[in-house]
Order: C-alpha cells, then structure tokens, then sequence
C-alpha cells in the first residue's frame, strides 16, 4: 500500500484523533472553567485564575481575560471561583464570621485549588475569605514555590487573618507577599474614578509595552501609612489620581494627592526563591473594560512568567466574546447579582444581566 494510501485510511478511521483540539492542563469540571490556549507566545504555560470578591465582579472580569490570555496569546488557562454549598459561583456570600452572627460562621469554598500545584502562574482577585485548612494551603504551597503572582484590587486583603505561612518563625501575610494590605480608600469610595499616570522614569519598562489612557471608575486604594511610601523592594510603575465623578477625562480631585496603583517586587520564600510579584489595585472589572489596563495586566503575566522578550503592542487584548460587566457594589438585588453555575461565565457575561 502507498504511504498516501495508508495515511488516508488512518485518517478514516481515526477523524477525532486528528482535528481534536488541545487538552487543557487542568481536567474539565462543572465547578471551574478551562480554557485550552492556541497558537501564540504562551503556549504550553497553564495560568490559574482565582476569583471570589463580594464587590467588585471578578466572576465576570477573570474568564474575560481567560479567554483573551487562551486565544490571543496562547495561554492555557484555568478559572477557579468560590463556589455555595450548591456549586454556584456566589458573589453574595458574607465575610465570615459576620458580626453578631458568629454562630452561623461557614468556610468559603473555591474547588480546584489543586491546580495551582501545576500552574506557571496565579492571578487572584479575593476579599477577606476563610478557607477551609487544606485549601488554604493549597495557596499557601503557591506562594511559597517561588512561581510568579499577580494580585488585582481587593487581592491585597484576600484573606481574612493570618496566613498559615511563617518564614524563620515570622507569620507572613497576603498584604506582606504583595507589597501593602489595603488601609482604606483614598479616592471616595464608589464616587471618584482613578486616573492612572505612568511615572516617567518607568516608561520603558517591558509592563508598560504599548500601555496609554489608563483610567477606571473604582477609587484609588491606600496601602501604607500617610508620610511613608511603598515598602522597601517595592516598584511603582503606575500612580492613580483620584478624579472627580466616574468619567473619563474627568476633573481632578484636589483634596486627593495621587499614591500608587501598580507596582512590583520580589517575594523570598522559605526556601531562599525568588517569585516576581505584581500588585494592581486598580482591577475591578469595570476598570477592565479599559484596553490600557488590559494590556497592562497581560504585559505583567509575560513579565512574571521571565517572557518579557515576547510582549508586543501589536497582539490583540480585545474580548474574544460579550463583555458586559455588572457595576461594582453590595447591593445585589439592584445590581443584578446572583448565585449562577461557572458555566454561565464562560462569554464573560451571564444571560439576563444588565449594564
């Protein structure tokens, strides 16, 4: 038989075998979404993206960029969300315990978690959770592996007390790892919107390739002391300016000096690594509805992953499906906000929701 001949009847009888697409590194669940990555720079990395904040819509903002990392850039990509006891993803779940109702304390719950051992890198977007021991350490085993992180928004108070982490006999916290826990909002909370300026010494570094007209309507968060600064080993690349009102290209706010958005470091771990560690408090997601910010967090998955080389302006952080956020906020009922299955996700946009 001809080699053409034999080929083609291989192909007749194994058709799924040949135009199957990629496994995803992380097995398929109804609890999480994986998005197999395409051609591009980042194929064969595997990203894990954690969201479960009760304000600010990463069950939106996060498969979003899932889906721009996976297609456009090649990424494979794993989103993990924390989950009810019924499996949906629920953003209405309170901070525990909640005051005066210390009884009724529960666990948070994000399935999954054991992903993260085999991921390239986590970006997380959690708010004052309580894990359950085992997941808890899950991310703990992350944070200690010397493996880049990237924290947007609420990420700098992501858990609620400490971490089960000590460094020679010293407890280690989220805010330490990122370099500043939150200390309360320095722009008006849910007034003012944040204009965010490159610091011109900084323009040329491989984060900031391509990135321009930074803005977004969440206010600008303190994270140290008045009369100080970033901690030591800290970098900033970006300084948010609290604005007037929630438009772009608005007036600026001059009660409000501006403090920095986006900044980056080194974390040491136990075991002497070093992990490339970057802090967005900028990142809820309708701030990522601007293409700059986008940019500017994919620019930072690159970086973090020692693939600063690759970054280009010129590859596409546009939404690879409908992209419609829900306004960030507590008022669930108004705002739209429900429990739903991850799946509902998956566009980025649940069915039925509103502007």
């Amino acid at each position: 038989m001809k080699p053409t001949s034999l080929a083609l009847l291989l192909f007749g009888l194994f058709p799924a075998m040949s135009l199957a697409e990629p496994s995803p590194p992380a097995t398929e669940s109804p609890l999480w979404l994986t998005y197999p990555g395409g051609e591009g720079p980042g194929k064969g990395k595997h990203i894990v993206l954690i969201t479960a904040d009760q304000e600010y819509r990463s069950e939106q903002s996060l498969p979003m960029l899932a889906g721009i990392l996976s297609k456009h850039h090649g990424f494979d990509c794993t989103v993990l969300f924390g989950v009810n006891e019924e499996g949906l993803v629920d953003p209405t779940m309170p901070v525990y315990p909640e005051k005066g109702k210390e009884a009724e304390f529960k666990h948070h719950n994000i399935p999954g978690l054991e992903h993260s051992e085999k991921a390239d890198l986590l970006l997380f977007v959690t708010r004052l959770l309580t894990l359950p021991d085992e997941q808890m350490q899950q991310i703990v085993t992350y944070l200690d592996s010397g493996k880049p992180i990237i924290g947007l928004r609420t990420a700098n108070h992501g858990f609620r007390g400490a971490l089960p982490y000590k460094i020679d006999g010293k407890q280690v916290n989220i805010g330490e790892i990122l370099g500043g826990s939150f200390m309360g909002h320095h722009g008006n909370w849910h007034r003012d919107s944040t204009r965010g300026d490159i610091i011109p010494e900084m323009k040329d570094h491989p984060v900031l390739i391509g990135v321009k007209d930074l803005w977004g309507p969440s206010d600008v968060y303190r994270t140290f002391k008045e009369g100080t600064g970033l901690p030591e080993g800290c970098t900033a690349l970006v300084m948010g300016q609290p604005l007037i009102g929630r438009e772009q290209g608005g007036e600026t706010n001059p009660e409000k000096e501006p403090l920095p958005v986006v900044w980056f470091k080194d974390w040491k771990t136990s075991g002497g690594k070093k992990a490339r560690v970057l802090q967005s408090t900028m990142g809820s997601a309708k701030d990522l509805e601007n293409p700059g910010l986008r940019r500017l967090i994919v620019n930072a998955i690159y970086w973090g992953l020692n693939m600063e080389d690759q970054i280009s302006a010129e590859r596409s952080v546009d939404y690879t499906g409908e992209y419609k956020p829900l306004v960030s906020g507590f008022d669930y009922e108004n705002l739209g906000v429900v429990p739903r299955p991850p799946a509902d996700f998956r566009g980025a946009t649940p069915s039925g929701s509103e502007d």
